[in-house]
C-alpha cells in the first residue's frame, strides 16, 4: 500500500478499479505491471471476474500422499509456531501449498477458516491462476517471486474482501521449487509487517531444510568407516562420506539391484545402509562404457566391470548425448547447447532444466560448467 494511504480509503478504490478495468472503462487508478500481467493471464485463459470460477481439489487419499511426500511437512510445525502466535489477535491464515500451487496446510482461527472454505480455500484445493484468478499463491507461482494482493487486485470479486502476501520456497541444495508460504486475512486487517512475516517464514523454511540435510548426512557419516575406494551417500545421492575418489557433492540417486555409474570408481553396485548407500566399485577397471543406440526408440546402455544396464532416453536427451560426446572434454556452455539444439541462444532455461533431467539418469556422468562427457566415460554411438 502506498505510504500515508488510509487502508479502507485505498482498499474501495483498488475495487472501483478492477470494476472499471475489466469493463473496459478508464480509471484514475491504474493496475501496478505485476497486477496487469496476470489479469490478462487469466482473462486470456476464459475466467469471469464476477463469478466463482469452477474449483478443484483433490480427495483425502491424494491430499495425504502429496503431504507425506511433501519436503516442506517437516519444516510446518515450525511455520505454525512462528505464525500461530498473531493469528488469533490478527484473524490471519497460514497456508502452505505444494510446487503446483495445491495447499497442503492451513492453519488460523476457526471464523477466518469458515470465511477461507467459502472461497475454496481450503486443504486439497488447487489455487493457481488458472482455478481461481489472480491470487498471491497462484500469481506469485506464475511470476517465479514473492507477491502481496490487497482486496481490488485480487481477480475474482470474491477474493476483494481478502489481502494476501505469499512467497515461493526453494530447496537449499538444488534451488528447485517446493511450493509457497501464504499469509491471508481480512483486506482491512492488513498491516506493513505482513510481508516481513511470510519472509521470515521463507528464511524459516530454507535454513530448517538446509539444517535437516545437513544432520542427515552426519549421522551417514558417522555409521560407517570406510576403506578403499568409495562412498556413502543419501537416498537422493547427496554425498556423505568419500573415500579414495573426488566426485563432489553429489552423484546419481541409487536404486536398489541397478548398477551405478560414478566418475573414479566406474561401474558400481550400490548397498544398501540405514538411511543411505554404500557406493563401492564393482571392478577394478573404472572406465564406463556409454552405448548410445539411435537405430530404434533411443537406448543407453551403461557396462563396466561386472555393471550392465540398459534404459530408454528421450530424444532431446539423445540429441544432448550426441553433442557432448562430438565437444569433447572441451564440453558446451549452456547457450553452445541452446544454439545447437534450438538455433538460439534462447533456450537457456530449457536447456539447464533438460540437462538436470539427464543427471538424474546418469548422474555425474555427465558434467557441468561446462556440460561435457566425464573423463572416465568411453561412449559409442549406433546410427
Amino acid at each position: 500500500m502506498p505510504p500515508g494511504q488510509h487502508l479502507p480509503t485505498y482498499a474501495r478504490e483498488l475495487v472501483r478499479m478492477h470494476d472499471a478495468v475489466i469493463a473496459g472503462s478508464r480509471s484514475a487508478l491504474r493496475p501496478r505491471a505485476l497486477v496487469s500481467r496476470s489479469w490478462n493471464r487469466v482473462l486470456d485463459l476464459g475466467l469471469r471476474a464476477d463469478d466463482v470460477n469452477t474449483r478443484d481439489w483433490l480427495g483425502p487419499a491424494e491430499l495425504g500422499r502429496r503431504q507425506e511426500a511433501s519436503p516442506l511437512r517437516s519444516v510446518v510445525p515450525d511455520l505454525r509456531a512462528v505464525v500461530g502466535s498473531l493469528a488469533d489477535a490478527s484473524q490471519l491464515l497460514l497456508v502452505v501449498t505444494d510446487h503446483e500451487g495445491v495447499i497442503l496446510w492451513r492453519s488460523g482461527t476457526p471464523l477466518v477458516r469458515r470465511r477461507a472454505d467459502a472461497l475454496g480455500f481450503f486443504e486439497g484445493a488447487d489455487w493457481t491462476e488458472r482455478r481461481v484468478g489472480t491470487n498471491a499463491i497462484g500469481t506469485a507461482l506464475a511470476e517465479a517471486a514473492p507477491v502481496e494482493l490487497l482486496a481490488g487486485e485480487h481477480f475474482e470479486q470474491g477474493q476483494h474482501p481478502w489481502y494476501c502476501t505469499a512467497t515461493p520456497v526453494h530447496d537449499p541444495r538444488t534451488g528447485s521449487l517446493l511450493g509457497v508460504i501464504d499469509v491471508s486475512g481480512p483486506a482491512l486487517t492488513l498491516h506493513p509487517a505482513i510481508g516481513a512475516l511470510v519472509e521470515t517464514g521463507r528464511l524459516l523454511a530454507e535454513s530448517r531444510l538446509w539444517r535437516y540435510h545437513q544432520e542427515r548426512l552426519e549421522r551417514l557419516r558417522s555409521a560407517r568407516l570406510l576403506t578403499g575406494p568409495s562412498l556413502i551417500v543419501d537416498d537422493h545421492g547427496w554425498v556423505a562420506a568419500s573415500h579414495g575418489v573426488a566426485v563432489g557433492s553429489r552423484i546419481a540417486a541409487p536404486v536398489a539391484g541397478l548398477p551405478l555409474a560414478v566418475p573414479g570408481l566406474g561401474a558400481c553396485t550400490p548397498e544398501r545402509l540405514a538411511g543411505g548407500w554404500l557406493i563401492r566399485p564393482s571392478s577394478v577397471d573404472r572406465t564406463v562404457a556409454l552405448e548410445l543406440d539411435l537405430t530404434r526408440t533411443p537406448q543407453v546402455r551403461l557396462s563396466g566391470g561386472d555393471a550392465d544396464w540398459r534404459r530408454t532416453v528421450t530424444r532431446r536427451h539423445a540429441e544432448i548425448l550426441v553433442l557432448l560426446h562430438r565437444a569433447g572434454r572441451a564440453g558446451l556452455s549452456a547457450e553452445a547447447l541452446s544454439t545447437a539444439l534450438y538455433g538460439d541462444a534462447e533456450h537457456v532455461v530449457t536447456v539447464r532444466a533438460e540437462v538436470s533431467r539427464l543427471r538424474r539418469l546418469l548422474g555425474a556422468l555427465v558434467e557441468t560448467r561446462p556440460y561435457r562427457l566425464s573423463g572416465d566415460v568411453r561412449m559409442t554411438v549406433l546410427d
